[in-house]
């Protein structure tokens, strides 16, 4: 079976899941739902949103650019008030050289202008001698400088508008950024308490909003190499199911994408467990097991020699009552709040619900109501425990795969925990022993040419003082 899931596992590929989502609060449990109600509730929301589009203010509103929607970062901003800054330097710069130009080529002009006049006066007067025509070229050199100083100090000026004009216009495209943020917030909030019938959270709630991650860091899902392709039926749901491992109970293993018109037995069947492969290696495996959602037990039957776990329950349950409804309230109120009542007595005794039972492979997601973020039990090989939490649902992408036979989709799984051989410190174990004389440690892994080494010699033992078991992983 292990050779079997690590072909499955070289086979799938790598296929992008769209990103975003709901609105996700830690620790939240919202109020009993179903497929049926969610989609129920986005066509409810999707046509007062046409309804608001088509609305008449919104007819005589302005048109709205693409790129007044867009929102920049702030050192995209300072990158664009620097481009703009640079352009308008460049304008500014040309359009000061061309000037200067312009005034030494009439500069230019009048001085040979002036140097054929005084050349014509020397030779009418060639004994005057007297020093004006320097003492004139000087003051107009001097002229000329006061000139350029001027213009610069134009320039610097105009130079400096420019920055504060670009600074206050990008100051005013941040402002304007800021209150679309916030008006988006307010209408997502809006819509979460429409769809959930509850009212708004605090503000303290809102700021420990995140958004929802569908996909592991990579953004990526795995999806199996499956040849069959069966198109998706519209509208369809996406529900995330977590999946936690059965001792350390706060520690997330799996978690799958699965479809609303999917059986809980393809669910089922996708789950990973290191019990089912060592029962199954020990020739004891059972295919019996059970979700149990709400107050519905879904019993997976489909094999002729399943076992109906639920059944011992139901007896229990109408053989004992008491015994029950102590271990029920118990489950409900916890041990602290149970104490507190024996004490101070009960005002609202609790009530036991109905419990009912159901095939699961013939059961759909669609088909029952649950909570989303309530921890839900899945039971199997006679008392092996998982906590399961149906933590959200959407309507399906386009992005989304569209082969129905590839769901579910397992989006994350947690990479198991290997021990190597304690001999050779080098190959993956693959036996494990107790109470073994000749081991330096208690439990003692060894992989299977280390092991045969040490405890056997031409295929005949040469002890056998201990327990040796066959190891996975852990």
């Amino acid at each position: 079976m292990e050779a079997n899931r690590t072909n499955t596992g070289e086979e799938e590929a790598n296929c992008l899941i769209p990103k975003g989502g709901p609105i996700y609060i830690s620790n939240l449990i919202s109020p009993l739902t179903s497929v049926p109600e969610f989609q129920n509730s986005v066509l409810r929301q999707l046509q007062e949103l046409e309804a608001e589009l088509d609305s008449h203010q919104l007819a005589e509103s302005e048109d709205i650019c693409v790129d007044d929607l867009k929102i920049h970062k702030e050192e995209e901003l300072v990158e664009m008030a620097l481009k703009e800054a640079f352009k308008e330097d460049e304008h500014v710069e040309n359009a000061s050289e061309g000037l200067e130009n312009g005034s030494n080529l009439g500069y230019h002009t009048r001085s040979r202008k002036g140097h054929a006049v005084e050349n014509a006066s020397t030779s009418i007067e060639p004994s005057n001698g007297c020093p004006g025509t320097d003492l004139d070229g000087a003051a107009t050199d001097r002229k000329n400088g006061s000139k350029k100083q001027k213009r610069r100090r134009m320039n610097d000026r105009h130079i400096e508008d420019t920055y504060i004009k670009k600074v206050d216009k990008l100051a005013k495209i941040k402002q304007k950024q800021d209150e679309d943020k916030a008006t988006a917030k307010l209408h997502a909030l809006n819509a979460i308490s429409k769809i959930s019938e509850g009212s708004i959270p605090s503000s303290d709630k809102i700021e420990r909003m995140k958004s929802l991650r569908f996909t592991s860091s990579s953004g990526k899902a795995k999806s199996a190499d499956v040849k069959e392709h069966i198109p998706v039926l519209y509208p369809e749901t996406i529900l995330c199911v977590e999946v936690y491992h059965n001792i350390r109970k706060w520690s997330k293993v799996q978690e799958f994408l699965v479809l609303g018109r999917q059986t809980l037995t393809e669910l089922k069947d996708k789950i990973c467990c290191l019990t089912d492969q060592v029962m199954q290696k020990a020739g004891r495996y059972d295919p019996s097991g059970y979700f149990l959602i709400e107050d519905i037990f879904f019993n997976d039957l489909r094999d002729p020699c399943a076992i109906d776990y639920s059944e011992p329950i139901f007896d229990w349950l109408r053989n004992s009552p008491d015994d029950a409804m102590r271990k029920w309230e118990s489950i409900i109120t916890g041990e602290l709040q149970q104490k507190q009542r024996s004490v101070l007595g009960s005002v609202t005794p609790s009530r036991l619900p109905h419990f009912k039972a159901a095939d699961m492979h013939k059961t759909r997601f669609c088909d029952f109501r649950f909570q989303l973020g309530a921890r839900y039990l899945y039971c199997h090989q006679g008392d092996c425990k998982h906590t399961i939490v149906i933590r959200d649902m959407r309507s399906i992408h386009p992005d989304d795969v569209q082969n129905r036979a590839a769901y579910p989709i397992m989006i994350f799984q947690l990479k198991p925990r290997v021990q190597k051989c304690s001999v050779c410190k080098i190959t993956r174990a693959s036996k494990v022993t107790l109470d073994d004389k000749w081991a330096r440690e208690n439990p003692c892994y060894f992989c299977d040419y280390c092991y045969s080494l040490l405890h056997s010699k031409d295929e005949s033992p040469l002890y056998d003082e201990f327990s040796v078991f066959d190891y996975l992983h852990e």
